[in-house]
């Protein structure tokens, strides 16, 4: 099958998160399934900067925007590791940015401008570059316009009138919200503007059309596609989405082996496996010395890698710290996000620095460090829509405590001794969204973990998981061949 994959970030070329790390993995996996997979992205400053190979091709894309032409060029790079072509999207005046969507002090104006014309130029370059393409495959809001262009603007196109769609959600609370009068921009009648469509209390909602015109929708995990079709996990988009659940499914994101594994893994003090645990115990060492923790092995050592939002559940980590270090815990934190939480965590490491260690950065190598020196990792999200921390975590033996929630209710199996025996426990899960309930899953962790025994199964357990890309792109593969029926069978205008 043939097939475009549309995405605003893709690893290694430009990424801020699971969308840019998803857009990197699943085109070479559907590739070693025999898929023929091209990429279409923006060619940022980043990608720049990084020195890719991307040499121009021949194709000047002229798009109307309004009342103004904005030109792009293409260049061609390879997702490295395959042999997957990337179109690289060129306009210097939207993509030649510090950022990808944002700064510091908040999101670009023209984000919606950027986007709408991304979805316009990747039409165009298919038409341009004479592409063959059986399904586009497009990511969030970003990119949702793309099934609505198919069913209008392009649907008596010759190339792109039988092309179907996939339309993933990654985030649901990312919805490309802008106001009305954004939607002249689209190149869409006004008509379109309606309540079943792209009005949403007088706002234009990108990710809501693109909703509604995808001939199939997937988000990254079961239990997410459940909750998002209910009033606590719809983000508004509940009714919408309902309408379309015989559509919806839910595959939850895989992991690259390649570069998470702590058997090949160059960026830990020392390499170690399932059957030569050794290494894990230096790595341990290594983190506490680097970090200015105590060096004691004894010491449950947890970890904790992402944005520093409500969303994460740092309200509640925060609150339960205080009696979290009392059990004799030390922690290590490393991300940034939002000033509140950011002050709470450093202050914490200030007044407990033999205990607790953050930084308020991104740094890939720490992150390797920590899922590798960790015994424990934390992920008390408020919601969470797949997860892949959980996911590292289980390779390097890092036994994940998390809350259930999308897909890390999906991904870790409740810790229960008759579980731990049979090979099904991989961590412990709390439901209620209170620090109480974080700090009773830590200390039934810390049970565990004071019986050396019982703790090598589990962490074994985790470890000889498969949760790579092989699966979930097999389930992606029969996703394309139910969105290639619904396009043959829907009605063309």
């Amino acid at each position: 099958m043939r097939v475009l994959f549309v995405s605003s970030e893709v690893e290694p070329f430009a990424r801020t998160g699971g969308l840019g790390d998803v857009s990197g993995a699943l085109p070479a996996a559907l590739e070693t399934l025999g898929h023929e997979v091209t990429v279409f992205t923006p060619f940022y400053r980043e990608t720049r900067l990084k020195g890719f190979d991307a040499r121009p091709v021949e194709a000047k894309l002229d798009i109307r925007l309004r009342d103004k032409t904005v030109s792009a060029s293409v260049a061609l790079a390879e997702l490295p590791g395959s042999g997957v072509r990337v179109y690289l999207l060129r306009c210097d005046d939207y993509y030649d940015r510090e950022y990808l969507y944002r700064t510091p002090d908040g999101d670009y104006e023209d984000n919606a401008e950027r986007f709408i014309f991304m979805c316009r130029a990747c039409l165009e370059a298919v038409r341009t570059l004479r592409l063959d393409v059986d399904v586009i495959h497009a990511n969030d809001w970003q990119t949702a316009l793309i099934p609505a262009y198919l069913k209008t603007l392009y649907a008596a196109d010759e190339r792109l009138a039988g092309v179907a769609t996939l339309l993933t959600i990654h985030n649901l609370a990312y919805q490309g919200m802008f106001w009305h009068w954004d939607m002249p921009l689209t190149g869409l009648g006004w008509e379109h503007f309606n309540w079943r469509e792209f009005e949403y209390f007088g706002r234009m909602n990108l990710l809501k059309g693109g909703i509604v015109f995808a001939d199939v929708l997937n988000t990254v995990s079961k239990t997410y596609a459940k909750e998002i079709q209910t009033r606590d996990g719809g983000v508004g988009l509940e009714e919408v989405l309902r309408s379309r659940s015989g559509d919806l499914d839910g595959i939850v994101n895989g992991i690259d082996y390649s570069v998470w594994d702590p058997s090949v893994d160059e960026l830990i003090p020392q390499r170690f496996s399932p059957r030569a645990m050794e290494g894990k115990a230096e790595c341990k060492r290594a983190l506490q010395r680097a970090e200015g923790l105590v060096e004691d092995p004894e010491a449950p050592l947890l970890g904790f890698i992402g944005r520093l939002t409500a969303q994460k559940g740092l309200d509640i980590l925060t609150s339960a710290l205080p009696r979290l270090l009392k059990l004799g815990c030390q922690l290590v934190v490393l991300g940034t996000g939002e000033d509140a939480f950011e002050r709470l965590v450093a202050r914490a490491a200030r007044e407990h620095p033999r205990q607790v260690a953050a930084t308020l950065a991104f740094d890939n190598a720490l992150a390797h460090r920590i899922e590798a020196g960790c015994d424990m990792f934390l992920m008390p999200s408020r919601f969470e829509p797949c997860g892949l921390n959980q996911l590292y975590s289980l390779r390097y033996g890092t036994v994940p405590i998390v809350r259930s929630t999308g897909g890390l209710a999906d991904t870790i199996t409740p810790y229960t001794p008759q579980g731990l025996h049979s090979g099904r426990s991989s961590g412990f899960v709390f439901r209620a969204y209170t620090a109480d309930a974080l700090h009773s899953a830590v200390g039934e962790a810390i049970t565990v973990f004071r019986d050396p025994p019982a703790w090598r199964r589990l962490v074994e357990n985790g470890m000889c998981q498969d949760w790579s890309w092989r699966h979930s792109a097999g389930e992606y593969e029969e996703l394309y061949r139910k969105a290639v029926r619904a396009s043959r069978s829907a009605i063309r205008p």
